[in-house]
């Protein structure tokens, strides 16, 4: 028997539930939506989350597209997976729990006597702590950005190979291999042994179907390749960065980007201008390193020292 929250299934078996993590502010208990998938063979098993970041639907989009194609009669082991794992933010669509004021994936491995973030943190760390894979699916909130996965434990990590070949196997096209701060579910997972990803499927707000797609067939390729289904896949190079330059604005204005996502930048490039009202340019940005435009901002307007884009450096392939 498989069990995660309410949840239970026998082999052969799927469940839905929810699992408790406190108390809303009128008593009432929270639930996070869980569902688990008992395959009909023996095998590994396999964690799923998404949403920690409140306005970060795409990963939610994938859920709601992959488990319906689901049959547990074909899978060897096991599938659990929480569908919004930031229930407050989630509720009013911002991406901090709005409870504590905190970036739940900042908190793990959580705390079951701590803050409202740190015990969904604890819960959900719990439910993936004896999982052999972790997928912690994201997106780059309202900012547009390539479909990337990331490899957050760092090159030094035990694990280093086994999250890099995990995110090679999902197929995003891009990888964004750096160490990730401290309280991430995939710096602290694979300090227990567990090789995580968090692919991040581009940036929108609310739904962006062709990130939403390529999550999905990522998903399936997993399955494929762990033997969780019958079948293989075929791993493609990867595009990966190991450093990360961000830009801000010199001035405040309007932004206008001189270079698409995905594109290759060389030192001095042109990466936005920015003007006045009326179009006249008031400061030009360049690149100073060579590598890959990776993310912008969706809106235009921005004020002196605003985030505006990045760029990915130190490119090879994987």
């Amino acid at each position: 028997m498989t069990t995660l929250g309410t949840a239970n299934a026998a082999p052969g078996e799927m469940d839905t539930g929810r699992l408790s993590v406190g108390e809303a502010r009128d008593g009432s208990e929270v639930g996070l939506p869980v569902a688990v998938l008992n395959g009909a063979r023996d095998g590994k098993t396999l964690y799923i989350q998404a949403v920690s970041d409140g306005d970060e639907l795409n990963g939610l989009g994938v859920l709601q597209r992959l488990v319906p194609q689901l049959e547990p009669a074909d899978i060897a082991g096991e599938i659990r997976i929480v569908g919004i794992v930031n229930h407050y933010g989630f509720q009013v669509a911002e991406h901090r729990n709005p409870i504590d004021d905190t970036k739940l994936n900042r908190t793990y491995p959580g705390d079951a006597t701590g803050t409202s973030s740190e015990r969904i943190a604890a819960a959900t760390f719990e439910a993936a702590s004896d999982a052999d894979l972790i997928l912690d699916l994201h997106q780059g909130s309202t900012s547009r950005m390539l479909n990337e996965t990331r490899v957050r434990c760092g090159s030094r990590h035990r694990l280093h190979r086994d999250c890099l070949e995990l995110a090679k196997v999902f197929d995003c096209g891009y990888i964004l291999d750096q160490k990730g701060p401290d309280g991430q579910l995939a710096r602290a997972a694979p300090d227990e042994g567990i090789p995580t990803i968090d692919p991040e499927l581009g940036g929108a707000v609310g739904w962006d179907d062709e990130s939403i797609q390529k999550g999905v067939k990522g998903v399936f390729n997993v399955l494929h390749h762990y033997g969780f289904l019958a079948g293989s896949v075929e791993s493609r190079p990867q595009t990966r960065a190991t450093g990360f330059e961000q830009y801000g604005s010199p001035a405040g204005g309007l932004t206008k980007f001189a270079v698409d996502l995905g594109d290759e930048v060389s030192r001095g490039d042109t990466l936005f201008e920015v003007t006045d009202p009326f179009g006249t340019v008031k400061a030009e940005v360049t690149a100073d390193s060579e590598g890959i435009f990776w993310r912008r901002r969706r809106l235009p307007q921005v004020a002196t020292g605003e985030y505006v884009c990045s760029v990915g450096t130190d490119i090879d392939r994987f």
